[in-house]
């Protein structure tokens, strides 16, 4: 099987941060440092620090060093998840996000976007599976995706056909941590840094991340320690 890892499952929010993007944002150049360094202002402040306590990283990506040489890739997006996909075609995929990926009802259908990669690897035969994994911490956020199952495998339904939905399942964890599967069963890890979606004082854990897994880069992380800090105080 294969694991991939969107650093959004960590680095995330707390309940009623109505700023936050997890609710929905796109992936535009803006949106990986200019939108994070006006959160920045809005709460009166000069430095990333100033987000922690709206835009926490949560506990349990520690875990994640256990996959230290299984085969690792770091990218930028989502969107490149295809390059990791096309070396392991076929394969079960968990998917462990704060999103589902599975489609999006705005935007190009037929075009790989990090909201629709999952779906159209399951159209398109690059993938077997998919299993969404969605982080313990959603159980506290009612409008979270990861909150209520039910509720979003109804909102889902009309985003894949039937055959399709067959080959999906949702699931949360039940505590930090939890199900995650044991590294002797993983071909491949995909570490994913979505910037447009992950605080920015999270990177350096995140970059860590990746070099402790000996990941290989398919596409740079976004640059931002620092550069918005200077904008911010300017």
């Amino acid at each position: 099987m294969l694991l991939s890892i969107d650093w959004d499952a960590f680095s995330g929010t707390r309940e009623l941060v109505f700023d936050a993007p997890i609710w929905g944002t796109r992936d535009r150049e803006e949106d990986r440092l200019d939108a994070w360094t006006a959160r920045v202002l809005k709460r009166g402040g000069d430095a990333w620090t100033a987000l922690e306590a709206d835009f926490p990283l949560y506990p349990g990506w520690e875990a994640l060093r256990a996959y230290a040489g299984v085969p690792a890739f770091v990218t930028l997006s989502h969107a490149d998840a295809w390059t990791w996909l096309e070396q392991y075609p076929g394969l079960d995929v968990l998917n462990l996000d704060s999103h589902h990926d599975l489609g999006s009802r705005s935007g190009d259908p037929a075009r790989v976007r990090p909201g629709n990669w999952a779906g159209l690897g399951l159209a398109r035969g690059l993938i077997r599976t998919v299993t969404t994994l969605y982080p313990d911490w959603h159980a506290d956020l009612p409008v979270a995706e990861g909150f209520d199952l039910d509720r979003t495998r109804g909102e889902i339904r009309d985003l894949l056909p039937p055959a399709l939905l067959d080959r999906v399942t949702l699931t949360r964890q039940a505590r930090r941590g939890a199900a995650l599967p044991d590294p002797a069963c993983v071909t491949s890890v995909l570490l994913v840094q979505s910037p447009a979606w992950t605080n920015p004082a999270h990177d350096p854990a995140f970059l860590a991340l990746a070099a402790d897994l000996g990941a290989h880069t398919l596409v740079p992380p976004y640059p931002r320690m620092g550069r918005g800090e200077k904008s911010v105080r300017s």
